[in-house]
Formats: structure tokens, C-alpha cells, sequence
């Protein structure tokens, strides 16, 4: 899969250097270029930004940094152009999976009080990461490309390391143990130690149920509980 991303601060993505996705990179199943705005501007200053029409506070990313910016881009990435923005979609896992199928991605992180409106007639989609502000667009890329790269297969190294985790079925995860069997008078459950397979399948998904229900009701609202489910939370409520 190939990113590129379109910022004024290409060294910020250097984290992808390290770790799973930087392991990825060595091994050719994801390549993560960076292109600097600013390179790419016509103001003898290299300046990239200007004061708002209309007045107000703060500065507005100017259209032909970003636009020419984008068409250099192009010439060796045909994929969707995406915008980290407040006005976007809300990120989350199944967004995620949908642009992991994809085989290539263009990134555009703004700043200042946002970018010329005329750029949105490049942009293909929008995303948020909620209602909050960030500094840049480069703090809301960075986790948005890391959640998408460990879907592509033979990143993570086997298909089912990311088969169980949180959201990956509308569940938060079941609690994670590891040696050793007890830290500080708190033991590891028994059916974990018991090596019996239904037995610690059942255990997981009752806790992956009630982690839900109890912390992320929202979720838990949208999930279609099977027979097994209902058993499972009424056994509980007991």
C-alpha cells in the first residue's frame, strides 16, 4: 500500500520509521512518502498561508501550495485524497477496514484556522477524530494511517493478531493475562490456565460483553446478541 502525505512537517512522520509499520516498510508491503507543502509554493518567502477575506483571527492555508501540491502527488499515487478535518466523517474501525482495502491513500494535513475552500474541490473525503482540536493535521494522521496499515495483511505478521481486538467485532476486548500466574496476590483466572478451549472462548466473549456493556453502552446498543449472548449476560445478572 502506498501513503502519501501532504504536510509542513514531513519529520513528524518518522514514527513509521520504527516498530510494526516500519518492519512493514523494510519488507515492501507499505511504502509512506512525504511531500512538504511549503516546497511547492510560488511566494518568494515560502509562505503557505494569509489573512482570512472578511477578517477574523488567525491565518488560512492559501489554495496553490496545497493544489500544486496535490497534482505533483498524483503523478505517482492515484488514490483518494483525505482531508483531517472537523467538518469529516468520525474515524473509527470500520472506516478504517474501508480504506484498507484500498491500494493507495493521499493524506493532507492543515493548519492554522483551516485551508482555503477552494481546495476542497480535490479532496475526495474528510475525516475526524471527534470533536476536539489538535495543532496540526499531522497528530490526527498519524494515528488514522497506523489503523488502517496494521489491517493490510502481512503487516502484523498473522492474519488473527487483530481478529480479536477492540471494535474488531463491535466488542471492547476481553481482559489479557500473562505470566506470571499471580502478581501481587491478583491471580490469572483458572479457565485460562485450564487449556480448555470452549471453556476460555466462553469466558472471553462473557467479559467482552459486559466490558461493553458497562463502559461503551453506545456500542453495546448496536450489537445483535445470539442465543449464546443472552445466556451468557443472564447467567451473569444472576
Amino acid at each position: 500500500m502506498k501513503i502519501s502525505v501532504l504536510t509542513l512537517f514531513p519529520d513528524m512522520f518518522s514514527i513509521f520509521n520504527h516498530s510494526i509499520i516500519g518492519k512493514a516498510q523494510e519488507k515492501g508491503l507499505v511504502n509512506i512518502e512525504c511531500f512538504n507543502i511549503r516546497d511547492y509554493t510560488k511566494h518568494k518567502n515560502k509562505k503557505v498561508d494569509d489573512y482570512p477575506y472578511g477578517g477574523g483571527a488567525g491565518m488560512v492555508m492559501a489554495p496553490q501550495p496545497i493544489v500544486d501540491t496535490i497534482r505533483e502527488c498524483k503523478k505517482n499515487n492515484s488514490g483518494k485524497v483525505i482531508f483531517l478535518g472537523p467538518r469529516g466523517k468520525q474515524f473509527n474501525h470500520e472506516l478504517s477496514k474501508e480504506l484498507a482495502k484500498e491500494d493507495n491513500l493521499i493524506f493532507i494535513c492543515g493548519h492554522y484556522e483551516g485551508i482555503d475552500e477552494r481546495v476542497y474541490q480535490h479532496i475526495d473525503m474528510e475525516i475526524s477524530l471527534g470533536d476536539f482540536i489538535l495543532t496540526g493535521g499531522e497528530m490526527a494522521a498519524i494515528p488514522v494511517i497506523d489503523s488502517i496499515l496494521r489491517l493490510k495483511p502481512g503487516v502484523l505478521g498473522k492474519e488473527e493478531s487483530f481478529m480479536d481486538e477492540s471494535f474488531s467485532n463491535g466488542l471492547l476486548e476481553y481482559p489479557q493475562y500473562t505470566r506470571p500466574e499471580e502478581f501481587e496476590g491478583v491471580k490469572v483466572p483458572e479457565v485460562l490456565l485450564s487449556g480448555h478451549h470452549e471453556n476460555i472462548r466462553k469466558w472471553r466473549r462473557k467479559e467482552s460483553l459486559i466490558a461493553t456493556r458497562e463502559r461503551r453502552k453506545d456500542l453495546f446498543d448496536k450489537i445483535e446478541l445470539t442465543k449464546e449472548d443472552k445466556n451468557i449476560l443472564k447467567e451473569h445478572n444472576k
